[in-house]
């Protein structure tokens, strides 16, 4: 199945060496506190995305992985900042912070690629992986490690602070390449030489994920070498073991492996520290708390807001932003997970700005990758069927139409029409055989994807919140266009699709959202256009739900087979989609009488 994909960002070299310059200067003149710290960890992830971007470039050039003068000089820069950023935490945002003005001056006088091209790190953007805790980590290493490899792309940063931590010298760093799940390294000879020189050696990166390979590619480069096992030191970001596509002969290896690992609990969730503690970061925002922070996380937000778990809607667990119920003296505060650095403060101000045209609940502030939000402890989830169905597209026009105005993108954002067909073509065919997937429809004549937005791109019932008051809130509007996926930024006419398909829209109801948007936006989106994203939407909900729920199929029965439901549901979607009718119209009555919400 087709689902995922990396958000990849362009700059121009010196402009972005040149930010950096000014980014680092602002630190060294801020206060000590948790805001310098936040703002030292973005410069350092910012240099991290400029070291990955050159390397990924030599790469490109050569075919494999080897040094250079611009890898050198950008690996130091980070280096140094890692350093910094480790005794930051350490001192509990208290230590001095001086600009490492050499490192920086040899990087802007290092020949480098007049432009860049680099991959978001998805642990900083999504998953609540925290550099820091790569730093603590290392603290537990009692072996000789002196060669730190980080695998690119989160991996180079999280390298920088365990070999900072350790001492060594600056980590080496590769690009497995091939297939996803059996991925291999391609080295110079020189370099992968250095790679494997008999001394000890740390591997860091994140997960491990759905195989593993990542992690088992430099591994086994390395013992294929004569290192042995005791001899290989893994930094992850989670205890868990490989996912149910690592190789067992892989999965044996890392059971027996020397681990060190700090989770993201662990760091910022220690009971009794006064500083470091992430309640204490919004104190002087929201107050002193009154209880232990709740954690809401991995679909456990349902138990509040359902009478039972047969009501529960599906959750892919390990996909879901770390959420935690914040109370304090001046109310009850929702703390979510946005994203480390620029990316999160990104999402920040997209928070605030749906707040503040009143589509989301009330914002308070970006902390060190967490926003505040007000909870709304009296809302539900909205029943579509049993709700004012003229208020509801109301509110979906003015929604969409507000989105359209305020968070316009670029025809480069996002998967373009080819993509989405092949991933639909693909998805389908799995799962519904290859006859089903000649009948997606041909593309329109006349569509283009050249006025693309950022999307909402998750329209399900249960991301809305009915008040008693009858207002209908969006609960998490800001960064589905900028996940871990391949769809990303689309046409307005993607959240359309999405909205009738979640919503059960009948025809006659999409006409008049569609009217609404126009009305509000100046915006006519193309019905053609409609009809062609729906079997693309619904092909990527399905192959999500079925990844989501061969993941959670061992460690989590009840919540695969709430996923396998509603991949189900999606697959008798499509088929009537794609049936002799080839029309929407079939496919708004299966939608209407198919969602489990009505």
């Amino acid at each position: 199945m087709l689902v995922f994909g990396d958000q990849v960002r362009t700059g121009e070299t010196r402009a972005r060496i040149a930010a950096l310059s000014a980014a680092l200067a602002a630190v060294a003149a801020a206060r000590p506190g948790i805001e310098r710290h936040s703002a030292l960890a973005s410069a350092f992830i910012d240099a991290s995305e400029v070291a990955q971007a050159i390397a990924d470039a030599d790469f490109a050039g050569r075919g494999c992985d080897d040094r250079s003068a611009g890898q050198d000089a950008a690996m130091a820069l980070v280096l140094a900042l890692a350093r910094a950023l480790g005794l930051s935490w350490d001192s509990a945002f208290r230590a001095p912070f001086a600009v490492p003005m050499k490192a920086l001056g040899t990087l802007a006088a290092t020949p480098l690629p007049d432009a860049l091209e680099w991959k978001v790190a998805e642990g900083f953007a999504f998953y609540a992986v925290y550099p820091e805790a790569y730093w603590r980590a290392a603290a537990t290493c009692d072996g000789d490690v002196s060669r730190v490899v980080g695998i690119r792309s989160i991996g180079l940063p999280l390298a920088a602070m365990v070999a900072a931590r350790l001492g060594a010298g600056p980590p080496l760093t590769v690009r497995p390449v091939g297939d996803p799940f059996r991925r291999r390294l391609s080295l110079a000879a020189d370099y992968a030489a250095d790679l494997a020189n008999g001394e000890a050696v740390a591997i860091v990166d994140e997960g491990p994920g759905l195989s593993g390979s990542s992690f088992g590619a430099v591994a086994g480069h390395l013992c294929a070498r004569g290192l042995p096992e005791h001899r290989v030191h893994f930094f992850p970001s989670h205890r868990g073991g490989p996912g149910p596509e690592a190789e067992p002969r892989w999965r044996e290896a890392w059971l027996r492996s020397r681990r060190h690992v700090v989770a993201a609990d662990d760091l910022i969730l220690q009971p009794g520290d006064p500083v470091r503690h992430l309640s204490a970061w919004f104190e002087d925002l929201l107050g002193k708390p009154i209880e232990p922070l709740r954690d809401l996380s991995g679909g456990t937000w349902r138990a509040l807001h359902f009478r039972s778990t047969a009501e529960w809607p599906p959750a892919d667990l390990h996909q879901e932003r770390r959420k935690l119920l914040l109370r304090t003296e001046t109310g009850d505060y929702l703390l979510k997970f946005v994203g480390l650095g620029r990316e999160g403060m990104r999402k920040a101000e997209r928070a605030k700005a749906l707040a503040a045209a009143g589509f989301a609940p009330e914002t308070f502030g970006y902390r060190y990758g967490f926003t505040a939000e007000r909870w709304m402890g009296e809302a539900v989830p909205l029943r579509p069927g049993r709700f004012d169905r003229e208020r509801l597209l109301e509110t979906l026009g003015r929604y969409m139409a507000f989105r359209i105005g305020r968070f316009p993108a670029t025809p480069d954002d996002g998967a373009c029409l080819e993509t989405l067909t092949a991933m639909a073509r693909r998805n389908i065919s799995l799962a519904l055989g290859a006859a089903a997937a000649e009948r997606l429809p041909s593309r329109p004549p006349a569509a283009r994807l050249d006025e693309k937005i950022e999307t909402d791109g998750r329209m399900h019932p249960w991301e809305w919140l009915a008040l008693p008051d009858g207002r209908i809130l969006k609960a998490d509007g800001v960064d589905h266009h900028a996940a871990h996926d391949l769809v990303g930024c689309q046409d307005p006419a993607w959240d359309v699709a999405g909205a009738t398909i979640e919503l059960g829209l009948t025809a006659q109801e999409q006409r008049t959202l569609l009217a609404a948007i126009a009305e509000r936006s100046g915006r006519s989106i193309d019905p053609r256009l409609i009809a062609f994203l729906t079997p693309c939407y619904l092909a990527f909900q399905l192959g999500a739900a079925k990844l989501a729920a061969d993941a959670l199929a061992a460690a989590c029965p009840d919540e695969a087979a709430r996923l396998r439901a509603e991949r189900s549901r999606y697959a008798g979607l499509l088929t009537a989609c794609l049936g002799p009718v080839g029309s929407a119209g079939p496919l708004l009555v299966a939608a209407a009488a198919a969602s489990p919400s009505l």
